[in-house]
């Protein structure tokens, strides 16, 4: 089997979110399946991607130029470049053009919908340029939701795509992830009027780009199994909930996973000390370390530690709330991360009312991410929706208890502690308001206090397998329900 996979982010070569995370990761595992033949990542190649370069250790290297798209009404052409996802021997093909990829910020281009167009179309003539035919190709959000269009409409009778099956991964349909833009980009993506009507890509007078994929796509999943459930209401559906129903029988929940490695070697090259169960002491040196580094005042305090984009979906309300509780607990809460100015801000004024027990890092650093995984004791994650979440996974992977609110994949990848039967990995709540996340929070730092009943579920938090391994069988599985769809069984 022949599988491409295209996404807009992809680590380390550019990354806003978990979605460059998980493409950045998943190719490597599905390529060691006996099943997988060939795979290839596609993404634009964005200004960081050669910043980045010496950064990580990889190169790029030009393919072919000048490459025209007739389908959009543009001149713009597209250049081909190649690289390798490290660690692995998987091709990464980047789709270069100075007009649409040139902003230092990667969703900050000329327009708000054109760069993303632009980078649907040139997959398709780009697989071509490359002779590379996929019998799948997997594409990922908004961004990427043109594909299945395309193959289902102008290249409908391409002898090239013929018996190519799609899949679509919602990674997150909050409303502004959707690609709602203005009809007249039907136009420039060279599609045809009568695809703009309520069973097409029209949506309340716009289009709406990501329905189009769920709609045209052969097989669409989701990045955990209860966010599969809950974006097909209409709290959290977001007003695709009516043709996700309908869609249902082709809507699959995969949980995603990490690289457990992914920032041992950060580590290392700051001073901080990697580790296992086995030698959980080390974890004890990284958080002395850590807590002189954020001037944390000394104590045997339990660490918070947050990652989090400053955004309303974070529950960062819930966390104004109960902050000074928090602090009254003995907590100290160290945050890291940029976003909605409001919060910014918020963050700003907790570090200033209660200096040496919170600290509030204003910027993104994939080094300082690493030491709080690390160092931490608990990581912080009341979302108000959470498609996946990755961070309490690798939070998990270094012993650092999470407390959660348990919706999306939070509620699939961590278990209520239980100190009757010594079950469980983390804390939780489920009604979104800020009595439960205090009460959650207070109940980890009693257990906290209690060396036994802690070391009893920071270990079971590290014995959790959410590698790619457990993962790509299921996507694997997900490819042959869609070649299935196409081909009539395989």
């Amino acid at each position: 089997m022949k599988v491409a996979i295209a996404s807009y982010e992809v680590y380390p070569f550019a990354k806003v979110g978990g979605l460059a995370d998980v493409v950045g990761s998943l190719p490597k595992a599905l390529g060691g399946l006996e099943e997988i033949d060939e795979i290839v990542v596609l993404m634009p190649k964005h200004k960081v991607v050669e910043s980045n370069a010496k950064k990580y250790g990889y190169t790029v290297e030009p393919v072919k130029g000048g490459i025209p798209l007739p389908i959009l009404k543009t001149n713009e052409k597209f250049d081909i470049f190649k690289s390798t996802l490290p660690g692995s021997d998987v091709p990464v093909y980047m789709v270069a053009n100075d007009h649409y990829y040139s902003s230092e910020k990667v969703y900050e281009g000329p327009d708000p919908a054109e760069p993303e167009i632009f980078f649907s179309a040139a997959i398709m003539y780009a697989l071509k340029e490359l002779s590379f035919k996929p019998d799948v190709l997997h594409v990922n959000d908004w961004h990427t939701s043109l594909v299945p269009v395309y193959l289902k409409t102008l290249f409908r009778d391409d002898p090239f795509f013929k018996g190519t099956a799609t899949v679509l991964t919602l990674h997150n349909i909050g409303a502004p992830y959707q690609g709602r833009v203005d009809r007249s980009y039907m136009e420039f993506a060279g599609l045809p009027d009568y695809l703009y009507n309520i069973d097409g890509l029209e949506f309340y007078g716009q289009i709406n780009l990501l329905k189009g994929g769920i709609l045209f796509s052969d097989v669409i999943s989701t990045v955990s199994p209860t966010y599969a459930q809950e974006i097909q209401t209409e709290e959290l559906g977001n007003g695709l909930e009516g043709i996700l129903r309908v869609r249902s029988s082709d809507l699959y929940g995969i949980l995603n996973g990490i690289d457990p490695a992914m920032y041992d070697e950060l580590l290392e090259n700051v001073g901080y000390k990697t580790f296992g169960k086995e030698d959980l002491e080390k974890k004890k040196e990284d958080k002395k370390l850590f807590r002189d580094e954020m001037n944390l005042s000394e104590s045997n305090s339990p660490i918070i530690g947050m990652i989090t984009r400053l955004v309303n979906q974070k529950g960062l309300d819930l966390v104004y709330d109960v902050a000074d509780y928090m602090v009254l607990l003995g907590a100290q809460l160290v945050v890291l991360g940029t976003g909605d100015p409001k919060y910014e801000e918020m963050f700003k004024e907790m570090e200033k009312k209660y200096p040496g027990k919170v600290k509030a890092n204003i910027t993104f650093n994939n080094e300082l991410a690493a030491k709080i995984y690390a160092s931490s004791d608990m990581f912080l994650m009341p979302s108000r929706y959470e498609p996946c979440g990755l961070g309490q996974m690798f939070a998990m992977r270094y012993g650092t208890v999470p407390v959660v609110r348990y919706t999306g994949g939070l509620a699939d990848s961590v278990e209520e502690y239980n100190p009757e039967t010594g079950k469980g990995t983390g804390f939780g709540f489920e009604p979104y308001d800020s009595a439960h996340l205090l009460k959650a929070v207070a109940k980890a730092v009693f257990f906290y206090n209690q060396p036994k009943h802690w070391d009893r579920i920071v270990r079971s938090a590290m014995n959790q397998d959410f590698s790619w391994n457990r993962s790509a069988g299921e996507y694997l599985k997900l490819y042959k329900a869609a070649l299935s769809k196409v081909r009539g069984g395989i």
